[in-house]
């Protein structure tokens, strides 16, 4: 396949590591410009998006948003905050209704401030948690604010103590640090017993494909059917068309291109704030720009090497 640009939309197997996926994709595409979109954890499965070639340069410009379904085993503390690390302590947990639990996740929804685990991949002192944490060390780490958008309970099983919930929340967020805390606000303990991520970064588990049925294709050749355009990832943010070849060029020197005022006002979604995709009339993605303040140019901010 000669144009290997674009994301790859990865059904991650538990067991698996998020930069184990990206070693496999490499080896598999032959292309060593490849990278993950945020790591799962190894025993955490679903949508992992990876990113190939240019598609790497546009990560920062995706949806941040994902969602999950896991599964919380109240009664049992763990020193990972799910249910593969060790038992630090047990407690039986509350009879409580659908109704009273739902109450109680009140407290998760919106904006929050969690504490990460302590096994996490969180920078203390410039290194990783979770090695600290397999040394023994003893640290602390400071709460994080992240944003719980949606979280619906899907089942409650009283006599197993096991919440099954569905939530959308932004990049940073760790279920396992909800999953403890809600244990604690139920005066029983909690940790997380099994989690799925079912989209992430503006892509789904419809979009998603497992390894093994890559490595099928690319056996016979046919590589370019699970490969996303990027410009298709890009359907959230505003578009510029350039719309004649010296634009092209000003943009591909990174020279900023001058813009009607009256092209603007017929779209009320363009902000100096925020990125534009810019196009040609073929829909050919030449790279990202920022208006300026008054609204005159669109600076470039990435552009793509012209082919």
């Amino acid at each position: 396949m000669k144009n290997k640009d674009g994301f790859l939309v990865i059904n991650k197997e538990k067991g698996c590591t998020s930069h184990d996926c990206v070693k496999k994709i490499r080896k598999l595409l032959n292309t060593k410009k490849v990278g993950h979109t945020g790591t799962l954890d190894p025993e955490v499965i679903g949508t992992l998006p990876i990113a190939i070639g240019s598609a790497t340069r546009f990560i920062q410009y995706l949806p941040q948003g994902k969602t999950y379904i896991g599964q919380i085993k109240l009664g049992i503390r763990t020193n990972t905050d799910d249910i593969h690390g060790e038992i630090i302590n047990q407690k039986s947990w509350p009879k409580i209704s659908d109704e009273k639990l739902d109450q109680y996740l009140n407290r998760f929804r919106g904006i929050i401030k969690q504490i990460p685990p302590q096994v996490s991949s969180v920078h203390v002192n410039g290194e990783r948690a979770y090695k600290k944490s397999f040394k023994n060390e003893n640290f602390e780490l400071a709460p994080r604010e992240v944003k719980i958008n949606e979280l619906n309970l899907m089942k409650w099983d009283q006599l197993n103590g096991i919440i099954e919930i569905k939530i959308k929340c932004s990049a940073g967020t760790y279920i396992r640090s909800i999953a403890r805390d809600l244990g604690e606000i139920l005066n029983s303990e909690g940790c997380l017993l099994q989690l799925k991520r079912i989209a992430a970064c503006g892509f789904d588990e419809q979009n998603s494909i497992k390894i093994s049925a890559i490595e099928k294709e690319t056996r016979v050749g046919d590589s370019k059917n699970f490969i996303i355009p990027t410009i298709s990832a890009l359907n959230h943010i505003s578009t510029f068309v350039l719309s004649n070849e010296e634009q092209i060029n000003f943009w591909q020197t990174g020279r900023a291109i001058k813009v009607d005022i009256n092209y603007l006002k017929e779209s009320e979604s363009f902000d100096y704030k925020k990125p534009i995709k810019v196009i040609d009339k073929k829909q050919t993605l030449f790279g990202i720009g920022f208006l300026n303040e008054d609204q005159s140019n669109i600076n470039p901010k990435l552009v793509l090497n012209a082919k």
